[in-house]
C-alpha cells in the first residue's frame, strides 16, 4: 500500500514494529520535546520522515486572538468563552463547531472574527446534552442531542430549521449526512437508523444488538467515507465496523488488546479522502490511523501527557480541507500541509488540538532511515 504522495514506499515503514508491545506505539506516537525546547512537533518524530505536525491548541477565545468581549456565557465581559468538556467536532468554512455537553452548548470557533460563540438554545428549544455535530455540504448543521432524543437541524446561517426524532425513537450519540440520507447513531437500539432528509421518516436500519459482524454493542459514532462507506464505532465490541453505502457489512477494524492496532475503547472516528481512518482510543489516549482497505494500523499520535500535542481523554476527531489558511503560520517551512486534523480532549489544558497532515519537503533529516519525499 502506497500512502498518499510517498511514491513506491509503504507508509507502514513510518510505524515500525506493528506487532511490538503497546509501549512502542506510545514511543512512536510521542513527539520529542516541546515547542520551547525543540521547535516543531512532528509525528513520527525526526529523524524519521514525518506525516503529521502539531500546530496549536485552542481552549478559549484568547487562543485565537480574541478577548471574548463580544460574548460571555455568564454575562460578564471578564469571563472569556471557552470549552468545558468537549465531545464532538466538525467544521465549516471559517468556523469550527464543537459539541460541549457539559455546557449544554454548541461552541462555534469563528476563525475569521477570532471569537467564540457559545449557544445553549435555539428557537426550537434548549440543548440538553449535545454529543456530536455534523456540517453537511450545503452548510446545514446537524446536532445529536442524546437527552432530547433528537437530531436538531440548523440552516447555513445557524437559524433553527427542524428536528428529527419522536420521544423514544432513538437516543442519538452521533449523526452524519450525505445526499438525502441522515445517519443516526442510536445507542438505545444498537443500530444506525437511516432517515429521509426531507421527511424525517426512517427508510432503513443498519445493525442490531449482538457481537456478530454487522451487529453492535453500544454504537457511539458514525462517519462517512468519500466513497459512501459507513463507519461505526462499536464501543463494547472493541472495534470500528465498515459498511457499504447500502448498509452491507464490509469489515471490522480493530480488536481488544494492548498492541498497536488494538481498540479497547474506541471513540471518535473520521476518514480522509484517500481512505485512511483516524480512530481515537480512550484507553491508549491517542489517535491511530488505519488503512481502510487492509485494516492495518499505519501510525499513532498524541499520546497522553501535558506536553503540546498530547491528549487527555480524547473524544472527537475531524478532518478539515477548508481552513488550512488560518493555521498556515504554524506550518514548518519543511512541511507541506494538506489538511487539518482536529482532536477534542475532555480534560487537561489542550481541549482542541490542531494538527496538519502532509509531506516532508525539506532536505533529508540527518540520520533519516528513508529517503526524503519527492514533494509530488
Amino acid at each position: 500500500m502506497v500512502f498518499l504522495g510517498i511514491k513506491g514506499r509503504s507508509f507502514r515503514g513510518f510505524f515500525r514494529g506493528a506487532a511490538a508491545p503497546l509501549g512502542f506505539l506510545f514511543l512512536s506516537a510521542c513527539a520529542s520535546g516541546t515547542h520551547e525546547d525543540t521547535g516543531p512537533i512532528f509525528y513520527p518524530s525526526l529523524p524519521e520522515l514525518p506525516h503529521l505536525q502539531f500546530l496549536t491548541t485552542i481552549n478559549t477565545a484568547k487562543d485565537i486572538g480574541g478577548d471574548g468581549s463580544g460574548f460571555s456565557l455568564f454575562g460578564s465581559k471578564e469571563n472569556v468563552p471557552g470549552f468545558v468538556r468537549p465531545f464532538g467536532v466538525s467544521h465549516g468554512k471559517g468556523n469550527i463547531y464543537v459539541a460541549d455537553p457539559s455546557q449544554g452548548a454548541i461552541v462555534t470557533v469563528d476563525l475569521a472574527a477570532r471569537k467564540f460563540d457559545i449557544v445553549q438554545e435555539t428557537t426550537g428549544g434548549p440543548y440538553r446534552s449535545p454529543m456530536d455535530v455534523f456540517v453537511a455540504a450545503d452548510g446545514y448543521r446537524y446536532i445529536a442531542d442524546s437527552d432530547r432524543e433528537q437530531i436538531i437541524v440548523l440552516d447555513e446561517t445557524g437559524k433553527f430549521s427542524r428536528t428529527y426524532g419522536k420521544k423514544g425513537q432513538f437516543r442519538p450519540l452521533s449523526v452524519a449526512v450525505e445526499g438525502d440520507r441522515v445517519y443516526v447513531c442510536d445507542v438505545q437500539d444498537n443500530e444506525i437508523e437511516v432517515l429521509d432528509r426531507q421527511t424525517g421518516e426512517a427508510v432503513s436500519r443498519i445493525g442490531s444488538r449482538g457481537t456478530d459482524d454487522g451487529q453492535f454493542q453500544w454504537p457511539t459514532r458514525v462517519t462517512l467515507g468519500s466513497a459512501g462507506d459507513i463507519f461505526v464505532t462499536d464501543f463494547l465490541n472493541f472495534r470500528i465496523q465498515q459498511f457499504d453505502r447500502d448498509g452491507k457489512f464490509v469489515k471490522a477494524i480493530g480488536e481488544l488488546g494492548t498492541f498497536p492496532g488494538a481498540t479497547p475503547r474506541p471513540k471518535g472516528i473520521a476518514v480522509d479522502r484517500d481512505g485512511h481512518l483516524y480512530a481515537i482510543d480512550g484507553a491508549f489516549e491517542l489517535v491511530q490511523v488505519f488503512d481502510t482497505r487492509t485494516a492495518e494500523v499505519l501510525m499513532g499520535f498524541g499520546k497522553f501527557g501535558p506536553k503540546p500535542g498530547s491528549s487527555w481523554l480524547p473524544a472527537g476527531v475531524d478532518l478539515d480541507y477548508d481552513n488550512l489558511g488560518y493555521f498556515s503560520k504554524f506550518v514548518d517551512k519543511n512541511f507541506r500541509a494538506k489538511y487539518l486534523v482536529y482532536v477534542v480532549n475532555q480534560a487537561g489544558f489542550q481541549k482542541l488540538n490542531v494538527y496538519a497532515f502532509g509531506d516532508w519537503i525539506g532536505p533529508p533529516p540527518k540520520g533519516a532511515t528513508e529517503p526524503a519525499a519527492s514533494g509530488s
